[in-house]
C-alpha cells in the first residue's frame, strides 16, 4: 500500500458528464416534488370536500328525523 502508484487519488477537473447527470438528476428531483406537491394539494381539496359533505348530511338526517317525529304525531292526532 505504500507504492504511489497503487494509492486513491481524486482529480480536481469535473467533467461534462458529471455537470449533465447533476443537472438532469436535479430536474428530476425538482419535478418530482412538484408533481408530489400537486398530488397533496389535489388529497387536501377532496378532503375538505368530502368533510363538508358528511357535514351536510348530518344534518339531512337530523332533518329527516325531525320529519319523522312531526308525521308520527299529525297521524297521532288523526287516530284520536
Amino acid at each position: 500500500m505504500s507504492d504511489p502508484a497503487m494509492s486513491w487519488r481524486v482529480e480536481r477537473s469535473v467533467t461534462l458528464g458529471v455537470i449533465v447527470a447533476l443537472a438532469l438528476q436535479t430536474g428530476g428531483a425538482l419535478i418530482w416534488a412538484g408533481a408530489a406537491g400537486e398530488r397533496l394539494d389535489r388529497l387536501e381539496s377532496q378532503s375538505t370536500a368530502l368533510t363538508q359533505a358528511g357535514e351536510r348530511l348530518a344534518r339531512l338526517e337530523e332533518q329527516i328525523e325531525q320529519a319523522r317525529e312531526s308525521l308520527n304525531r299529525i297521524e297521532r292526532r288523526l287516530e284520536d
